[in-house]
């Protein structure tokens, strides 16, 4: 019971990430030629993602069925939960060093993932601002 209530807070948490990108112009403009579907899951908990080119952004919480994504990165509540500390521990700061970990899987057509990884990165991290207030 509790991991599933860690996980809610987590997804609660990642709910805000329209809103906080909508206030980081420097990102929103070095992702402007980002436009993609993606999965992101918080635990159990997936979220269909859509990036349109000048990164605006919706989500829609699944489950989803029948929905298309080009890649999907999933992690565990424990990975989230880490990656978005301020600053997040050694070896939990970073999408890939997740993987490496075992918290994360990241799959699919990953290209367009790769074409535009620090955005992704910096986007995926976005939740640690509200740690940071």
């Amino acid at each position: 019971m509790i991991e599933a209530e860690a996980t809610e807070a987590l997804a609660r948490r990642f709910e805000a990430l329209p809103r906080l990108l909508e206030k980081d112009d420097d990102l929103r403009g070095r992702g402007a030629a980002l436009g993609t579907t993606c999965l992101i899951g918080i635990g159990a908990i997936p979220f269909l993602v859509t990036l349109e080119h000048g990164m605006r952004l919706s989500l829609a919480r699944g489950p989803h069925l029948m929905r298309a994504w080009r890649f999907a990165v999933r992690g565990s509540a424990l990975g989230w939960e880490r990656f978005w500390q301020a600053p997040p521990p050694p070896g939990w700061h970073d999408l890939f060093a997740l993987a490496k970990r075992g918290e994360m899987t990241i799959e699919g057509d990953l290209h367009p993932f790769v074409a535009h990884l620090q955005v992704m990165k910096d986007l995926l991290a976005l939740p640690r601002r509200i740690a940071e207030a």
